[in-house]
């Protein structure tokens, strides 16, 4: 399978890869940005490519039948997000039930343009006691690229500006949905 991806994301599609996927166990992988389901496909592929597993949580209607096992067979958790759940420290909970789990997600929340990102993958990351791994998809630049692991301070402020700074001047898919 590595050598498929290897084939669709440099060849076809004439894509790089800028960084190297850090040797971690455990940790959230911020991925920016979120504007089309093309992001889900291009993001398999470079799991493939860099040879780790990677897991997702999503919402517990999309691991029921029919599709439940393709979401399962691509790294997918379920998780309910019915009110009244602490839902941060749920996903935290999940790092103590695994040796190896590293979680993606994407920050902004949604497909559509948003002016500021949700906050639990760092949340999640600090109550998990794990770094965050920043990786941009830039269609702008046929480019994914990876930052070294940064640990959360618990000054979001602070990470938060830092977070942006390795996103600039990247493009989703969608340019105009982009969230900088």
């Amino acid at each position: 399978m590595k050598a498929l991806a290897s084939l669709i994301y440099y060849k076809l599609m004439g894509w790089k890869l800028v960084g190297r996927f850090p040797d971690l166990d455990q940790c959230v992988v911020a991925v920016v940005p979120h504007t089309s389901w093309m992001d889900f496909a291009l993001g398999l592929i470079v799991r493939k490519l860099i040879g780790k597993d990677i897991h997702y949580i999503g919402k517990a209607a999309l691991f029921r039948p029919p599709y439940g096992w393709f979401f399962r067979w691509t790294g997918g958790a379920p998780v309910d997000r019915s009110g009244g759940k602490d839902n941060v420290k749920a996903a935290a909970a999940v790092f103590r039930q695994h040796k190896v789990f590293r979680l993606a997600l994407a920050p902004e929340g949604t497909r559509k343009k948003v002016d500021r990102w949700r906050t639990g993958f760092y949340y999640i990351a600090l109550e998990a006691g794990v770094p965050i791994v920043l990786v941009a998809f830039d269609f702008g630049r046929k480019q994914v690229k990876i930052s070294e692991p940064m640990v959360p301070t618990g000054n979001f402020e602070a990470d938060y500006a830092t977070y942006l700074d390795f996103f600039k001047g990247v493009k989703g898919y969608i340019p105009e949905k982009g969230s900088y």
